[in-house]
């Protein structure tokens, strides 16, 4: 049996390993920090989350809650120790980002079939001892997307993610704010800031005024439109926010009675819940500028920020021209890409990735030839999309609806319901992924 080098410690790299070694694999798993880190990264732990502490929705019949139920069907090791490390965070699933790290390398410390080795990786080998999966993610070194340009022989694409400011949670002004789930749904987890007519304007307008980060000469601002910062949001006009991540609809204040004219969210980021991170608040302002802006928040004007927003460079390959729905470069097949590097955004959907990507290397590690994922489960779909978008618009994409097949036609003319056609589409996923993992 060959054996299996993952490359990158982050989401997809630890799950890819888990997988591969549980399937009898023996596991070469390298990670570059500490030694070399990188622009995001605040440590060398496995499975660091970087941007925000959320997988997302936990709402049943949602897109995001089916996919992590078919990891979990699957045995999705990450997955398991998210569960048992949540935060309160209403209808999602946060973690406490230290104790996930902390837990995902328990795991892999204690599987006897996984090597770890702390060193840059900067050559893509193929030769019959082992298969590689490749989940370095939006980070990888200069050096190895240079190793894997010339490999394929196409340019990489590239976007700029943001992370979300994180605040102290004992500076919080707790009279000026309330806690409270929208549309009172599911237990009240976030903190809401609320604002008044004037007191959105001020901040509006410091917003528009700051200033941000130059970018490097090689640096082209190329942002996803599903987590743009605030500040290019709030370009697009003044009530641009409003619609969006400061939506006060459904989040009336029990103080007042009145909803606010906006409102900021804070989620909890640990299980000690001593520090918060503001919802949809990822930016590329300076850092000065970030504590005066943040400090008109109504609640946070004596706020001590434990972390300020920033972007970062996310590199990712063109996967419709290159990746077959196992995963495999299509010219190199001995090569598996897993995570954000395949095209996919997301916590949760990086580590769907790695857990298909370590099955599917097992798979070929066996000398069996591994079956793609069904079209109608939202692993599926997620593959699908980013192995047959159109070539010349492929965009990141977290899972959604849009991405799995639509009920037929005379179904859906005859169920007008749109939770109802979920719920459907959501049956029909389960069950077309347990017969799948089973055979």
């Amino acid at each position: 049996m060959k054996k299996i080098h993952v490359i990158g410690g982050g989401l997809a790299g630890p799950e890819a390993a888990l997988q591969a070694a549980r399937a009898g694999c023996e596991v070469t798993l390298f990670e570059m920090r500490p030694h070399r880190s990188t622009e995001a990264h605040q440590t060398a732990d496995f499975a660091e989350l970087v941007c925000s502490n959320s997988l997302k929705s936990e709402s049943e019949n949602t897109a995001p809650w089916l996919l992590k139920q078919e990891m979990r069907a699957a045995g999705c090791v990450l997955l398991q120790e998210a569960d048992a490390c949540a935060v309160p965070a209403g209808h999602a699933l946060a973690v406490d980002r230290a104790e996930f790290s902390r837990r995902v390398a328990e795991r892999i410390a204690a599987e006897p079939r996984i090597t770890v080795v702390r060193e840059e990786v900067t050559t893509l080998e193929e030769n019959g001892d082992h298969l590689t999966v490749l989940a370095t993610g939006p980070l990888t070194s200069p050096a190895l997307t240079a190793e894997l340009q010339r490999l394929t022989g196409t340019d990489h694409l590239s976007f700029y993610d943001s992370i979300a400011p994180v605040v102290d949670a004992t500076t919080i002004d707790m009279d000026r704010v309330y806690f409270a789930a929208r549309w009172d749904k599911g237990t009240a987890d976030y903190i809401n800031c609320p604002f008044t007519k004037d007191e959105y304007d001020r901040f509006y307008d410091a917003l528009i005024a700051a200033h941000e980060v130059e970018a490097k000469e090689w640096e082209r601002l190329d942002y996803f439109e599903g987590c743009l910062p605030i500040e290019e949001l709030a370009r697009r006009g003044r009530d641009t926010l409003r619609f969006g991540c400061m939506k006060p609809v459904g989040l009336r204040n029990p103080k007042t009675g009145q909803t606010p004219w906006a409102v900021v969210q804070l989620r909890q980021e640990n299980l000690r819940a001593d520090s918060y991170n503001l919802v949809g608040f990822q930016n590329h302002i300076k850092y000065g500028d970030q504590k005066t802006i943040l400090r008109l928040i109504p609640g946070l004007e004596r706020a001590e920020f434990l972390r300020y927003g920033q972007i970062h460079r996310n590199t990712y390959i063109h996967s419709p021209s290159l990746l077959t729905e196992t995963l495999q470069l299509r010219e190199h097949p001995q090569i598996f890409i897993a995570g954000q590097l395949s095209g996919v955004e997301g916590y949760t959907e990086s580590i769907a990735g790695g857990m298909l990507a370590g099955r599917f290397a097992a798979g070929v590690a066996r000398g069996e030839q591994p079956t793609p994922a069904p079209r109608l489960t939202a692993n599926g779909s997620l593959v699908h999309y980013i192995t047959h978008a159109d070539t010349k618009r492929f965009q990141p994409a977290n899972i959604t609806f849009d991405l799995l097949p639509p009920l037929e036609e005379d179904l859906r003319r005859k169920i007008r319901d749109k939770k109802e056609r979920h719920r459907l589409q959501c049956e029909r996923g389960l069950a077309a992924w347990q017969d799948w993992i089973i055979h």
